[in-house]
């Protein structure tokens, strides 16, 4: 499936994205911290015929790169509903990871323009433990994310050997993460680097950790029908999950227009990369099928 690049005006700039296929329904598809629109294609593929998915590049990522800031949750989820009233609304929300995040602030503020919103895996907020710097935090959980951002390759093959070596993905390696690799991978005159800016990373994971409240408030109150999905493994292939298990169920039994599921055998990366998984989270974008209890 070969996507079409799209634009949106947004303040600052244009924001960039692929829309994949050519239905009349749509979903509006946000990616996580450090990914791309290329995040989004074996779930675009797994919808049904009548459907496209319009997957954005949020600013200082892909395509966006050099779409300034400010960065930040709330912009992005501006952003996000400047995409939404281009589209024209009636449209599915689906976030990965921080795009979670972004997607449960942009359904709280414009629910008017979301059908259905569906969070994988992210969407929960992550509180900064009491005392603790952010970011030290941050260090702590992109480490090597970061390290990645700030490092020159000496050509494309080798930022994909890179990724190859990763343990969440090397072992389920197939044409669409190869793809979503070399999206991201930026030649200069220097070496290859990331699409992803660091500037932009770390202003967005140091804003996720402080919008704790925030997120909190809009998970209980967004009123269209929401479902999470979980991976039961985290960032580096390995249990636990990204979401702690205490927090998911609680915001389960508290806010009742959320519905949870673990998408089983899948990590942080395969729930979206996954043909298994990429049918599932296409299944409930599109309620073909009733999510589990």
């Amino acid at each position: 499936m070969n996507p079409t690049p799209v634009t949106f005006d947004v303040p600052g700039g244009t924001l960039h994205g692929l829309r994949f296929g050519t239905g009349d329904r749509t979903a509006l598809a946000v990616h996580g911290i450090t990914a791309s629109a290329m995040a989004w294609p074996a779930v675009a593929a797994a919808l049904p015929d009548g459907w496209s998915l319009v997957a954005l590049d949020l600013r200082g990522r892909g395509a966006s790169r050099e779409l300034p800031g400010p960065f930040g949750m709330a912009a992005h989820a501006a952003d996000v509903a400047a995409a939404a009233t281009a589209l024209g609304g009636d449209l599915v929300l689906v976030g990965h990871s921080m795009g979670a995040y972004v997607s449960v602030l942009a359904a709280a503020a414009h629910p008017d323009m979301f059908t259905r919103l569906v969070l994988v895996d992210g969407g929960v907020p992550l509180p900064l433990p009491e005392g603790a710097d952010p970011d030290e935090v941050l260090a702590a959980t992109l480490g090597p994310a970061l390290e990645r951002l700030r490092t020159t390759y000496p050509s494309v093959e080798a930022y994909v050997a890179f990724f190859r070596a990763h343990p969440a993905l090397g072992p389920f390696w197939d044409d669409t993460i190869e793809a979503y690799v070399r999206y991201d991978a930026l030649e200069s005159p220097e070496g290859v680097r990331s699409r992803a800016t660091d500037a932009a990373v770390r202003a967005d994971g140091r804003d996720l950790l402080l919008s704790a409240t925030t997120i909190d408030d809009a998970l209980r109150t967004v009123p269209v029908p929401t479902t999470l999905l979980v991976a039961p493994s985290g960032m580096f292939g390995r249990p636990p999950g990204l979401l702690p298990a205490d927090a998911v169920a609680a915001y389960d039994a508290a806010v009742p227009t959320l519905e949870v599921e673990t998408v089983a055998d899948t990590n942080h990366y395969t729930i979206l990369f996954g043909a298994d998984a990429a049918k599932r989270v296409a299944d409930v974008v599109t309620g073909r099928s009733p999510t589990p209890r």
